[in-house]
């Protein structure tokens, strides 16, 4: 793949375009957190949004932020990865992905305390509750996290901080591994709800439309860095970032072809089943009495 080289204009418009590219999808992906809280304000109403959605945001966000403060702050984080890849030892998180991630976070939770009524007063399913898979993935992805831990303790060099064995920085890996891992499965239910009632009524398609445009240019952002540094092990350095792009605009495409193809102009649907439907017997994250 070619690399950016010639004059220091070039260089210099090149890094420009990069921290434009930064700042408009740290812009648009901020504000796609917005459009699903405020329907579901506005219906004074959660269904339609598979709760699985929020539950795996909340997780998954606050797990990037830690990943992104890291490598952003982190002295030791920052040596372990020069060390680990020595052609290209600046890390390509910038402060606005972990402005944007810690922004995230605080939306999700936000969205996550819409289903309960006690707290928005809104309607929610009798059975909006997470599912089984979800649960599962949930508080594994919090023992994998804690086992790493554990093996950097244990079998790490110089009590983790020699990157050539288990080292701290694997530990931030798995939180961001876990971002991942969210963002792969949170679209799956709404995607089968959508589907099940052959309707996106209640899910906000604003959100995806803002969301396919921060990926898009999150991954040209992504593209730009590492051909200015020469070496393509910033993409595989940053996987990522690199995969949240390609997952997430997979997905934006399902719900686009959804929204206005495939179930376009449909009535609005009398109930809401695929949210009862959902891997059968269902368990709240967080139990509580209305």
């Amino acid at each position: 793949m070619p690399v950016i080289a010639g004059s220091d204009a070039h260089i210099v418009f090149a890094r420009a375009i990069s921290l434009v590219f930064g700042y408009i999808y740290f812009i648009t992906w901020s504000l796609s957190f917005y459009p699903q809280p405020l329907l579901n304000w506005r219906r004074k109403s959660t269904q339609g949004l598979a709760i699985d959605f929020p539950t795996c945001n909340v997780l998954g966000f606050i797990s990037y932020t830690i990943s992104t403060a890291a490598f952003l702050y982190s002295p030791t984080i920052q040596s372990q990865y020069a060390y680990r890849h020595p052609l290209s030892p600046e890390t390509t998180v910038r402060f606005n992905d972990f402005v944007f991630a810690a922004h995230g976070a605080v939306l999700c939770v936000i969205t996550y305390s819409q289903f309960f009524p006690t707290i928005w007063s809104f309607k929610v399913g009798s059975r909006q509750r997470a599912s089984r898979v979800v649960l599962g993935i949930f508080w594994g992805s919090i023992l994998v996290v804690l086992l790493t831990i554990i093996l950097v303790r244990t079998h790490g060099k110089d009590g983790g901080n020699d990157p050539s064995g288990w080292a701290w920085i694997d530990v931030i890996y798995s939180f961001g591994y876990v971002k991942l891992l969210c963002t792969v499965v949170k679209y799956c239910p709404q995607v089968y709800a959508n589907y099940k009632r052959k309707s996106t009524e209640g899910w906000s398609i604003n959100q995806i439309l803002l969301d396919f445009t921060g990926g898009i240019l999150s991954l040209a952002q992504l593209l730009i860095d590492s051909a200015l540094q020469a070496d393509w092990s910033g993409l595989t350095g940053n996987p990522v970032k690199l995969g949240l792009s390609n997952v997430s605009m997979i997905f934006d495409i399902i719900f686009i072809t959804q929204h206005y193809i495939l179930y376009r102009a449909r009535p609005t649907p009398p109930r809401y089943p695929a949210e009862d439907e959902w891997e059968g017997e269902q368990r709240p994250l967080i139990t509580s009495e209305n």
